[in-house]
């Protein structure tokens, strides 16, 4: 269940700290993507990830920097749906914005599992649940992870 192109990741992550920041919004899509992260997590062999849940995804940002500063990786989780207003594409380049500027001012992983959609079901397709089309949670954890890897190799080198 990944999106067209996505790979197919295969990682260990004993021994890395690793910390999920999620928003509480659209709680079916959020409850299903931090299941996912979760469990992609636990199959990754990551013991004992920190969760934390926040308002809405334009604090994300802001939890994952804390949070960058005392683990190997953050996944971010969020959901924002476009509405008639321009409050979507503020919100979207915020968090989008914000989550760069963690990873690269920190120098850690940030996994970006943030669902920017123009409706409802489309993030239900994206959330990982039974019929998904995607699981942005699972892709997200991965992806945070497998960068994790890669640095610590890198340091190595």
């Amino acid at each position: 269940m990944s999106g067209a192109g996505a790979p197919d990741l295969d990682v260990d992550g004993r021994g890395l700290r690793v910390a999920v920041v999620a928003a509480s919004w659209h709680t079916a899509v959020m409850d299903a993507m931090v299941s996912s992260s979760m469990r992609s997590l636990a199959a990754m062999h990551v013991e004992e990830p920190t969760l934390v849940r926040v308002p809405g995804s334009f604090e994300l940002p802001v939890v994952a920097a804390r949070l960058a500063a005392s683990h190997d990786a953050v996944v971010a989780l969020g959901v924002v749906i476009r509405g008639g207003t321009p409050h979507f594409e503020y919100v979207c380049r915020a968090v989008t914005d914000g989550l760069s500027r963690v990873a690269l001012d920190s120098g850690t992983p940030v996994g970006f599992g943030v669902l920017t959609c123009d409706d409802e079901q489309q993030a239900l397709d994206r959330a990982g649940l039974e019929g998904s089309h995607e699981d942005k949670g699972r892709e997200a954890a991965e992806a945070a992870v497998a960068t994790a890897v890669t640095l610590r190799k890198l340091a190595t080198t």
